[in-house]
This record gives C-alpha cells, structure tokens and sequence, in this order.
C-alpha cells in the first residue's frame, strides 16, 4: 500500500498529528490477518453491530478490550487432551487477535456469543458539550436598555 505523506498538512495545522496516527493504523489493520471473518452493520442512527464468526470458541476463551480508540478482540482456544485423531480440521479453532479503530465517542455497549457468533453493540455517545445547541435571538423589543451618560438622562429614566 501506498503511504501518505502528511508532512505538507503539519507545516500548515496543528493539532492534526492523530488524524496522521489514525490512518496509519488504518492502513495496517487493513493489511493484517484475515481470520475470522467479521461483518460491520449501522443498526441506527448512532448505532452499530461488529459481528465475528468464532467457531469452536466459549465465552471465556474470548477477549474483548478497549484501549486508545481501539477495539481489540482475541480468542485462545485451551487445549483439551484429544479424544480422538482429526482426519480433517476444516474449522479453524485457532489464536487469533483482531483490532478495530474507534472513532471519537464510540463506546462499547457489551458483547454477547450466540450459535458461533461473536456480537460486539457500539454506540456513539456524543457529549452535551460537543452536541450543536440552539441559540435565541432577542430583539431590542424584548430587552430595553437604557445607557446613560448624562445626569439628567439617567433621572428621567428612573
């Protein structure tokens, strides 16, 4: 993959040396491992389902941690005494590590294993702060306002 030089942009901005960050680690998860395989869905208008297919995996060979904006999910399978002796193993019950990149005010909403299917709920929770606000506007009518620098002024409009 091609890498983007972003050395014209920081000469120009600040602040802008995450974006830089966030690409790059974009550009690597992208060229990481295939397995397993996943699907990402929007549910809502804020609201968003990561889907993994973990075969062979129980809940507490799963691991599912956020750290700096980051999704990671890991899965190691313990190893019993074998039984028997696989002729063919066409399902992969392998260690595996998947990273996600987070945008801002995602969060995590919990995670739930059904029939092999690993499901992850994201929400973004945007904060009060950073939500657009609706200003009124007042008109003169509504709020007199007397200035007064005379004396006299100031009497009469007492």
């Amino acid at each position: 993959m091609t890498r983007v030089d972003f050395a014209p942009l920081f000469r120009t901005a600040i602040g802008f040396d995450r974006l830089a960050r966030l690409v790059d680690n974009a550009a690597a998860a992208s060229e990481a491992q295939s397995y397993p395989p996943y699907n990402i869905e929007k549910t809502g208008e804020d609201t968003y389902r990561l889907t993994m297919a973990v075969a062979g995996f129980r809940p507490e060979e799963l691991d599912m941690t956020v750290q700096d904006n980051s999704l990671i999910v890991s899965g190691r399978v313990k190893e019993e005494g074998q039984r028997s002796e696989v002729l063919y193993r066409g399902i992969a019950a392998r260690a595996f590590e998947r990273r996600f990149v987070l945008a801002d005010h995602i969060v995590v909403e919990g995670a739930d294993l059904q029939n092999g299917l690993l499901h992850v709920g994201l929400k973004r929770v945007v904060p009060e702060a950073l939500k657009p606000r609706k200003i009124a506007i007042g008109t003169a009518a509504q709020a007199p306002q007397v200035i007064a620098n005379d004396p006299r002024d100031a009497a009469q409009a007492a």
